[in-house]
């Protein structure tokens, strides 16, 4: 669906499906167009009626110090069914960045003595550490599916306190406990170093694991005021691990690696990441820091440090047509057979020119390596970096291998590369770059005025979308990102199920620091509930989009209809997004994704429960290779076993049948015994006659 071309799904969707009259689009607001932290989502709820509370009534009795709190690096969790289905694919996009980011990984249960149960409850919470119970559950309530949540609740699970809890806060941060919430003190109560181990790793303001300024205030004043006002504004983030949560964390469970993190390159070491030149080519790659056609500085840093800032340049202003430029990266193993590579282009030689991406590949029948080309990456001269993906699917041993190749026209630069990443990770479906993004900070106006909106782009089962962003915010919430995902008409409307069913839209604003591991991009995942209405309407919300959808025009004039929008106006605040490398080179990436929920790849089973529950005894049934499996419970002394959990064992009958095999192997060991004895007493005195028989005939 994704090749038809625009033109195509222009006359198709506006001529074989003409639009019907209908509503102007409206927004949707996921999370009510409420910047909500973990504290105000779980206020009003009675069960732990806080998040906070909850964990100050296990601090009480807990504490991370001890290796009995840690959980295995593989961590058995189940997805229960009471849990939204937007949640359900944020939580495993979670867990994809504690992969990449960490050793620690999480499988489905299988009948593991202790394993985490996430579930839809009063709010977002979680107990602190392993607490040896078994069932160990964690809420991922409404409001609580955006990812930095989700990581938050698990490092929780996994033993970690809140930031502002150690005992050395009071140098970095002041609490006002005159503007705090009455009975809410507790909250912001620190732990001492018995307690709560911070591993040696500074006080963090940009920890996931942080309060904000405003939690469990009594009026509008903050309740957390920084001791280096710069950081105000920057407590309470909930994009992602910061650099110092990913130290604590790796410390806390002796990682020495990351399972899906592969490499990383920025070319400021002379030893170009163990990267080589290939001997069967004419040219070579140069390691350089600006080129007088381009670029004038490299990706990394912008040539914002001094004596730093290095790229890969091929120069196709030299040499015939078709020569090559041929640089390979060091060996590398893959382990899940499914990569992205990341990198940067800057084509500043002739449209001509290319770039090729190849993989060699060491197989015991081939052991010098066989190439395969992956991509073929041409276009226009600009006059800045380009972000490209790359999908690689190598399950032997491998070198990547970038090959520059000279063109037919003139040329006065050439190719230059930089700020590579290699991740055995899924690559985003479609990247929308804007450009002179400072400009339209500066301009635009807050509301419908200052909206832009992206190309369309096609989800991976054929449904066309847009997104549009809110540049500085709605009237309501302005000096904010607002980011919204709606349907339009598109080529393949007549052959696909309407509404929409479960479709997953993901929008990350990309993080552009040059080591994917320590970016910490922001996203926000919609999805497709083909029951929900529209509160203005009897309509679906995510029907046919010239059903209701409104009119729209493209910006050549061909008119579309776009359905409603469903997103976000507190996607980002514009202090954070000057916070880290969202903007760089006067342009952002958003970095899109659109697919089935159903059908995550590299966890495939996790959300296919069966239709029908056969297990008993509380077993769970998922589907495996698409056939029923049933996962039996298990407690400290007891499980269940059998088909479907049908047969309970213990402890204690193990236990007894010990006993008992021990019991009859002792009394058939003495019935032998005593056999053996009386047999040998007959013959000893048979034995004993007949010696003095002979001796009495003598």
């Amino acid at each position: 669906a994704s090749c038809i071309s625009l033109s195509a799904f222009l006359i198709i969707s506006f001529f074989l499906s003409p639009p019907q009259p209908a509503p102007e689009t409206t927004e949707i607001d996921v999370d009510g167009g409420i910047d909500q932290d973990i504290f105000n989502i779980n206020e009003g709820f009675s069960k732990f009626r806080l998040h906070t509370c909850f964990l100050s009534w296990i601090q009480e009795r807990n504490s991370i110090i001890g290796d009995n709190y840690r959980w295995p690096h593989v961590i058995p969790y189940v997805l229960e069914d009471s849990l939204e289905m937007n949640a359900k694919g944020v939580i495993l996009k979670a867990f994809e960045q504690y992969r990449l980011k960490t050793c620690i990984d999480f499988k489905p249960w299988e009948g593991e003595k202790n394993y985490i149960s996430v579930f839809k409850g009063s709010g977002c919470w979680s107990s602190v550490g392993n607490m040896q119970i078994g069932l160990q559950q964690l809420s991922i309530g409404t409001n609580c599916d955006r990812i930095g949540t989700i990581q938050h609740e698990f490092l929780h699970a996994l033993g970690f306190w809140h930031e502002q809890s150690r005992s050395d806060r009071d140098d970095y941060v002041t609490i006002v406990w005159d503007r705090i919430q009455s009975g809410k003190g507790h909250n912001f109560n620190k732990y001492n170093d018995k307690t709560s181990d911070f591993l040696n790793v500074p006080y963090d303001y940009n920890s996931v694991m942080h309060y904000s300024k405003t939690a469990f205030r009594n009026g509008t004043e903050p309740t957390i005021i920084t001791n280096i006002p710069d950081f105000t504004d920057v407590i309470g983030q909930r994009m992602d691990f910061s650099e110092y949560d990913l130290q604590k964390l790796n410390r806390l469970y002796n990682c020495t690696f990351s399972l899906s993190f592969m490499d990383t390159c920025s070319f400021e070491l002379e030893n170009i990441c163990g990267m080589i030149q290939s001997s069967d080519d004419n040219s070579d790659w140069q390691r350089l820091s600006q080129v007088p056609a381009g670029p004038n500085t490299d990706h990394t840093n912008m040539g914002e440090c001094k004596d730093s800032g290095y790229f890969m340049h091929f120069d196709t202003s030299a040499g015939g047509e078709g020569s090559t430029a041929v640089l390979e990266s060091r060996i590398l193993y893959p382990k899940r057979g499914f990569q992205c590579l990341q990198f940067y282009l800057y084509n500043s030689g002739n449209e001509s020119d290319q770039l090729n991406v190849w993989v060699r590949e060491y197989t015991s029948a081939n052991p010098n390596g066989t190439l395969r080309f992956i991509k073929e990456i041409k276009g226009s001269p600009e006059t800045y970096w380009q972000l490209h993906h790359v999908s690689l699917n190598v399950t032997s041993k491998f070198r990547v291998v970038f090959q520059g190749v000279r063109g037919s026209g003139l040329s006065n630069g050439g190719l230059s590369i930089d700020d590579i990443n290699l991740s055995e990770t899924h690559c985003p479906h479609h990247v929308w770059h804007i450009r002179n993004f400072t400009k339209l900070l500066n301009t635009s106006p807050a509301g419908k005025d200052g909206i832009i909106y992206s190309p369309p782009f096609y989800s991976s089962e054929g449904y066309a979308f847009q997104v549009s962003l809110y540049v500085n915010g709605t009237i309501d919430n302005p000096f904010n990102l607002g980011i919204y995902l709606s349907l339009i008409s598109g080529a393949n409307d007549d052959q696909l199920k309407w509404p929409c069913p479960w479709q997953q839209g993901t929008m990350i604003l990309l993080d552009q620091h040059p080591d994917i591991r320590q970016q910490m991009s922001n996203q926000r995942s919609v999805t497709t509930d083909p029951l929900k209405l529209s509160e203005s309407s009897s309509n679906y919300i995510w029907d046919r989009p010239d059903k209701v959808g409104s009119k729209a025009t493209f910006p050549n004039g061909t008119k579309y209809m776009r359905g409603p929008g469903v997103g976000t106006s507190t996607f980002l605040t514009h202090e954070r997004l000057r916070s880290r490398n969202f903007i760089k080179e006067d342009g952002i990436y958003i970095l899109l994704t659109m697919e089935g929920i159903t059908t995550q790849p590299g966890d495939p089973e996790v959300l296919a429960f069966c239709s029908d529950n056969p297990c008993e005894n509380d077993g769970v049934c998922v589907m495996v290779n698409r056939a029923p499996v049933c996962r039996c419970p298990a407690g400290d002394n007891w499980w269940y076993m059998g088909e479907k959990c049908e047969r309970k064992g213990s402890t204690q009958e193990n236990i007894v049948i010990a006993v008992s095999s021990t019991i009859t192997v002792f009394v058939v060991m003495l019935i032998v015994t005593i056999t053996i004895a009386v047999c040998l007493k007959k013959k000893y005195k048979q034995r004993k006659d007949n010696k003095e028989s002979v001796t009495l005939e003598e």
